[in-house]
């Protein structure tokens, strides 16, 4: 009876090791993870034959060898490759793996048409408040900053900027003078938000908005511009939502899936994580929007496709689902 059990155990035991030996080296090329994420970006994974599978595995085991340096060795592959080496590891590791994502993934591999803009609206407003907020504080717009970021050379080719005027608490807080550096006698000489706005969308126009010669999208640090300040300054004000600011690039969004950092989100923090110094005053809307251009335009050099995210939909803000992900829904 014990030599049996032996036996089968033996048995059991030599079963595995051949199951082992069968399934470790598939497990073993490249990262499962990387793998997966090329496929769903690209519409082509394990079994789904054509010529690009040979790219994808390739792609796939450089990404795993990636993984496996450390900070150093892939600031010092960086340096050889003439890219920027600052940032955490999460973001060197990111952008290394996106240069060879580039060098490999041509559009025919990849099978869809990038999103392009040519130009991003980079806005950020400053709104009067308290240094504590009641529930029924009605904020108001008193800085509308647009900055017009060409994404091609990412150079800021003009910028719009106006103080507006409140009307329902006229005299500003000491604590908002103070987080904004926005004096009461800047905004007692500025137009009320209605003009600004009509101001915004003149200059817009002239920029060639809406003319169809280039594409634009209006790129904010999160959705709270958008839906809370200048939505709720629309309703208080009785004038219609303006069309361009329903859809827009959440830049912080972008931030936290493209490059995965253990870090925050927060503006400084995104900074950070990319080895930038905030430049300017925090809190400046005109100084915010500059800095927040300034993530969008690293995102983008390391191969971040931007992207409309977010849209208002009844004051309500809603995702923006891509293309590819609602034929992938469909099928």
């Amino acid at each position: 009876m014990l030599n049996e059990i032996v036996l089968v155990g033996g048995l059991i035991f030599v079963f595995t090791l051949l199951y082992l030996s069968f399934l470790l080296p598939s497990k073993m090329i490249g990262n499962d993870e990387d793998e997966k994420e090329n496929s769903t970006k690209t519409g082509k994974g394990r079994g789904s034959g054509g010529g690009g599978d040979g790219v994808l595995r390739e792609l796939s085991l450089t990404n795993g060898q990636i993984n496996r340096m450390n900070k150093e060795e892939v600031r010092q592959k960086l340096e050889e490759l003439h890219l920027e080496t600052r940032g955490v590891k999460e973001v060197l590791k990111k952008r290394l793996k996106s240069y060879y994502k580039k060098e490999k993934l041509t559009p025919d591999v990849v099978g869809v048409k990038s999103e392009h803009y040519d130009f991003l609206l980079v806005i950020d407003f400053e709104a009067t408040c308290m240094e504590e907020n009641p529930p029924d504080f009605q904020h108001e717009i008193i800085e509308f900053p647009i900055l017009l970021v060409n994404t091609e050379t990412l150079i800021v080719e003009d910028q719009f900027h106006s103080y507006c005027r409140p009307t329902i608490n006229p005299k500003l807080t000491p604590f908002c003078t103070k987080l904004t550096g926005i004096t009461q006698k800047m905004v007692d000489k500025a137009p009320e938000f209605p003009q600004v706005l009509e101001d915004v969308l003149d200059w817009m126009s002239s920029k060639g908005y809406g003319m169809g010669h280039s594409r634009f999208a209006v790129a904010t640090d999160g959705p709270w511009d958008m839906c809370r300040f200048l939505y709720q300054q629309c309703l208080y004000c009785g004038i219609p939502y303006p069309r361009p600011f329903r859809r827009w690039i959440n830049v912080k969004k972008h931030f936290a899936n493209f490059y995965q950092t253990r870090g925050g989100t927060k503006l400084q923090e995104m900074l950070a994580s990319l080895g930038l110094q905030f430049e300017g005053k925090p809190h400046s809307g005109r100084d915010d929007a500059v800095n927040i251009a300034r993530i969008a335009g690293r995102l983008i050099q390391d191969g971040c496709e931007l992207r409309v995210n977010e849209c208002l939909n009844n004051g309500r803000v809603e995702p923006v689902v891509p293309p590819r992900a609602k034929l992938a829904s469909n099928n």
